[in-house]
């Protein structure tokens, strides 16, 4: 059926690609290069963990963006403790940049990206337990950057130099299902960018289409640093916790690759 699915795009796309530069249509957005390109195909934006087209998920990014590429949104386990709401952000946040200003004065965030390779400045690192078939984030008070002393201080007066309890973690399972629920089947998009009288402008020339993900890929590509995980929470708001990989891994996620 995914094969199918994408024959039927191909005509669709070539279309797209014809039409050379075409104006950013979600501007101020900067999911505006995936927003237009959904709007292109007629696929209605959602939210949800669900493939967007047929059998397809669709990502996209502009060709001069360094940026990692989203794989998925999970939060951590255990559920029922809601860890990022109800223990990293009070006790390990810190003063939002913008308290007093835009946000009340009392505003608090916890907005990390780490990965396996290294602590962060603020002691957070990921790891793979393969005994226990789990990835889990970690904590060392001593790793934190002597920059940042008033933020060591307040973790030392608070939750004290030990790791986190509970330690947040993905089971094997959750990242498996994840794969084949959302990114069973990944067609990729790299768009030129340009502006124009002030108006951003997208051609599309590159389309990449992968299929089946592999948790021991996935594994390996978290071990070597590739693959990394994003909090980004602030006082009454989470954003949502998400799995990113550096564009040019995603090649060693999937089992195959089909020309488009």
């Amino acid at each position: 059926m995914r094969e199918d699915d994408l024959l039927k795009l191909r005509d669709k796309l070539a279309e797209i690609k014809n039409m050379g530069w075409i104006e950013n249509r979600r501007p101020g957005n900067a999911g505006g290069v995936g927003n237009t390109l959904e709007d292109l195909l007629e696929v209605a934006e959602n939210n949800l963990q669900l493939p967007d087209f047929g059998e397809w998920e669709l990502k996209s990014q502009r060709g001069d963006s360094g940026a990692l590429l989203t794989l998925f949104h999970v939060e951590p386990e255990p559920r029922k403790a809601r860890i990022v709401p109800k223990i990293l952000l009070p006790l390990y946040g810190w003063a939002h940049q913008k308290a007093g200003t835009l946000h009340c004065e009392t505003e608090r965030r916890f907005s990390l990206t780490i990965n396996a390779k290294s602590y962060s400045n603020r002691g957070f690192k990921v790891n793979v337990d393969r005994e226990c078939k789990c990835i889990y984030i970690s904590f060392d008070y001593f790793k934190i950057d002597s920059e940042l002393k008033e933020w060591r201080e307040f973790i030392q007066s608070g939750v004290g130099t030990a790791d986190i309890n509970p330690n947040p973690y993905w089971s094997f399972d959750t990242i498996t299902k994840k794969l084949k629920e959302k990114l069973n089947n990944l067609l990729y998009f790299r768009a030129e960018r340009k502006i124009e009288n002030g108006i951003e402008h997208f051609k599309y020339n590159t389309f990449e289409a992968y299929i089946d993900p592999d948790l021991e890929k996935f594994l390996r590509l978290v071990e070597q640093g590739a693959i990394y995980v994003d909090f980004d929470a602030r006082t009454g708001h989470n954003h949502g916790t998400k799995f990113r990989i550096k564009p040019d891994k995603k090649v060693e996620l999937y089992n195959s690759q089909l020309e488009v």
